[in-house]
Parts: structure tokens; C-alpha cells; sequence
């Protein structure tokens, strides 16, 4: 059993304890940067396995799977699915104290009720896991967010996205999470690209 099964991780104290589980614990959730994408939002998208959700767009992953010296095949490349899952869990195992090591402990647990540490002897269990809990209708895109007591959430969008995705959601009034895009300019201050002028021609 891992370490973050227990209600009071990080909440060192008598004090910290009542002000979390009196309090904080059943506030809702207001986001306001986050790296979901509102399409996947719009469709309400099913995942396959975890893989898709953990390590299709995190680019923070990523970055830790580089510093431990994966292949790029097994981060954005075309490495299997269940072959990148395979190279996060290796390089999770090696990451204690990192914030991503806590994150994936917590979110196996809260989301998929696995108890075990993220090693490599495990990988199998929580694949199993993860892609039978997946199976069912309340783990969609939308089902999660609902889960986690989201009332609003902030895209990282582009000033050129034309947000249709955004205009969707707020159309379906059955869903009732705000979803609200905000302004990241990268590709405007980034003037070595060779992209630049077309993209200044296309915002403008």
C-alpha cells in the first residue's frame, strides 16, 4: 500500500486536518488554467486506457520522461499506447519527491481505487485497472470533470481559435460546468519560428 492512501497526506497537523476535511474538501473546483482540450470536452470523449489520459498532451510528463533519458518514440512518437504507459511507470518509479509522483498516486487513487505503488511489477494491475473502471459510462471527459466537483474551468487557448468547441458547451445547458477559454499568445512572441509571419498574418 502507497503511502497517499491515508485522507490526511500533507496535512501535518490537528489544525491543517479539520481545515481541509471541514472546510476546503467540498468546495468546488475553479480552474483557471488547465491543459484539457474542449474539444475532447464538446464530444464528451470515452478513453481506451490511461495511457490516453495521463500521456496524450501533457507535456509536463513529457518533460520528465526526457530528463530521465526515454526515447522520444515512447513519448510523442509511435510507440503503442500501452508502450508509453510502460516507459511513464518506469520513470514515475524513480521520482519520488517530484510533484507528478504524488499527482499519479493520487489520481490512481482517487479516480481508480488502486492502492499500489506506480512501479514496473505493477504496471500490469493497473492497466487492468484503469482500462475496466474506463469501461464505464461516468469516465468520460465530462463524467471526470463532474467527479472532481469542477464548476469552472479555463482552457489555454490561442487569440486566433475561433473557439467552437467553447461555443458548443455552452450550448448544451445540461452541462452545467463553465468552461471558459483564456488568451496564451506563445506563437506571437515567438519570432524565430518560421511559422511567424503567417501566423501574425492570421491573427490580424
Amino acid at each position: 500500500m502507497n503511502i497517499f492512501c491515508n485522507d490526511n497526506i500533507l496535512l501535518q497537523s490537528p489544525a491543517a486536518q479539520r481545515l481541509y476535511h471541514d472546510f476546503a474538501s467540498t468546495l468546488p473546483i475553479v480552474d483557471y488554467h488547465c491543459h484539457i482540450d474542449a474539444k475532447d470536452i464538446a464530444e464528451d470523449i470515452r478513453f481506451d486506457n490511461i495511457a490516453q489520459i495521463w500521456l496524450r498532451g501533457d507535456h509536463y510528463k513529457w518533460r520528465l520522461m526526457r530528463s530521465a533519458g526515454v526515447d522520444e518514440r515512447l513519448i510523442t512518437g509511435d510507440a503503442s499506447d500501452r508502450e508509453k504507459f510502460d516507459a511513464w511507470v518506469n520513470t514515475v518509479s524513480y521520482a519520488a519527491g517530484h510533484p507528478l509522483y504524488h499527482w499519479s498516486h493520487l489520481e490512481l487513487l482517487r479516480y481508480f481505487g488502486f492502492t499500489g505503488d506506480i512501479t514496473p511489477s505493477n504496471a500490469d494491475a493497473i492497466w487492468d485497472i484503469s482500462s475496466n473502471m474506463l469501461s464505464k459510462s461516468n469516465m468520460s471527459a465530462r463524467g471526470l470533470i463532474l467527479q472532481s466537483n469542477v464548476e469552472r474551468l479555463c482552457t489555454t487557448d490561442d487569440p486566433a481559435d475561433a473557439l467552437e468547441s467553447h461555443t458548443a458547451i455552452l450550448s448544451d445547458t445540461d452541462f452545467k460546468v463553465g468552461v471558459h477559454p483564456t488568451f496564451r499568445p506563445d506563437p506571437a512572441v515567438d519570432i524565430e519560428k518560421s511559422s511567424f509571419p503567417e501566423y501574425i498574418q492570421r491573427l490580424s
